[in-house]
């Protein structure tokens, strides 16, 4: 999965499944989303998730701080990378984006926005690290998401907090390339 793809996918199909279960994983794959944010997973079944994902014919993005067994050094990216074959991985840690890059992985930078600190600090991070897309949480914020789109020339997602089509509707308008969602109602929006 090259970077076109990705943005093509994400340009045709905005809202991302973010599953966090297995029950949710299930409806996901049969949901119109055509990208998976995966939110769990461990060292024992994370290879059949992503196996059953791509036989769907979606991309799945792993995010790395949410799945259990793997230390957080480049050695465990590394075997997720040449093992369990993720499209991408998500993460909020910078060297982790930075790490996957050089494997040749999609990357997906999620950062938290609280404050205006963390809006200059977002700015700053999106930059210097370049990932392939930002991730902001909460992602119900639509005056943040447009300025944001304005400052960062790289794809926004919005996620966190997202549960109607009002909100995905809002996101999408206010210049978010996608939007994730844990709400299975909101996959088919």
């Amino acid at each position: 999965m090259n970077k076109s793809d990705f943005y093509n996918t994400l340009e045709k199909s905005p809202v991302i499944a973010a599953v966090k279960n297995d029950e949710c994983l299930e409806k996901a794959l049969k949901s119109k989303c055509n990208i998976i944010f995966l939110l769990y997973g461990n060292i024992f079944n994370l290879k059949k998730i992503v196996e059953s994902v791509k036989r769907s014919g979606k991309i799945i993005f792993i995010h790395l701080d949410l799945v259990e067994g793997f230390s957080r050094d480049n050695i465990a990216l590394q075997y997720i990378n040449e093992e369990i074959h993720p499209d991408g991985i998500i993460s909020t840690r910078s060297q982790q984006i930075r790490t996957a890059k050089e494997l040749g992985l999609l990357t997906i930078q999620r950062l938290f926005i609280i404050d205006s600190l963390s809006i200059e600090n977002t700015i700053k991070s999106a930059s210097s690290v370049s990932p392939d897309a930002v991730e902001i949480m909460p992602g119900i914020m639509p005056r943040i998401i447009s300025s944001l789109s304005e400052k960062i020339k790289i794809p926004l997602i919005a996620g966190g907090l997202v549960s109607s089509k009002d909100d995905v509707v809002s996101a999408l308008a206010s210049n978010a390339r996608g939007v994730s969602a844990t709400s299975p109602e909101v996959w088919s929006v």
